[in-house]
């Protein structure tokens, strides 16, 4: 792109460049001169925004992860509505049909990137603890409503279900139909409807 065309909240273009990458081609492909081609713009464009690379991709991380608060905000309305298991399918299937399954990969195999995010982020994965303390709360308000056990562990259960549909959804080249993911939350909550 010449220098000197004005390009429109830079910031956002270059994220949705990198979740385009991501979902594609994965995390060994996500390069700075990959997302700034991806992107339409110079590779310069990044570094002006940017302290460097890992930075870029620290602050992209935390905002797929402040994204995710309007599905956990859905799936707290959804309780005491239509079955638990389905909701917690949909919510999973949302969750894991977006960029997180690659972005938990990114995270896990770039150390600078795990660093930086610790500043920000002091435990765990980004995507999986966000998503397991939204299933957990989710799984909470419908314990307090009744459709799920009194003694129901949600602590135990929201991980579960997590690490459960994480394996599911890993290979990104076959991805489980709805069948296979409602499965799977039928079987980890079996115990507590």
């Amino acid at each position: 792109m010449p220098t000197g065309v004005a390009i429109r909240d830079v910031r956002e273009q270059l994220f949705d460049a990198a979740d385009r990458i991501l979902l594609r081609d994965g995390p060994s492909a996500l390069t700075s001169r990959a997302v700034t081609t991806e992107a339409g713009c110079a590779k310069g464009v990044l570094h002006r925004h940017f302290e460097d690379f890992d930075a870029f991709l620290a602050e992209f991380v935390l905002d797929r992860v402040h994204r995710m608060d309007a599905q956990a905000a859905a799936l707290r309305e959804a309780a005491g509505s239509g079955t638990v298991t389905d909701n917690l399918t949909d919510a999973l299937i949302a969750l894991f049909g977006s960029v997180a399954v690659a972005i938990v990969a990114l995270v896990t195999f770039r150390d600078e990137l795990r660093a930086r995010l610790r500043r920000a982020w002091p435990a765990g994965v980004p995507v999986l603890t966000e998503a397991v303390t939204t299933i957990a709360a989710y799984l909470a308000a419908e314990r307090d409503l009744g459709r799920i056990a009194p003694d129901a562990p949600v602590d135990a259960l929201a991980p579960t279900l997590i690490g459960t549909a994480h394996l599911l959804f890993a290979d990104r080249g076959a991805r489980p139909g709805r069948d296979a993911v409602r499965k799977a939350v039928t079987t980890v909550v079996a115990g507590v409807l």
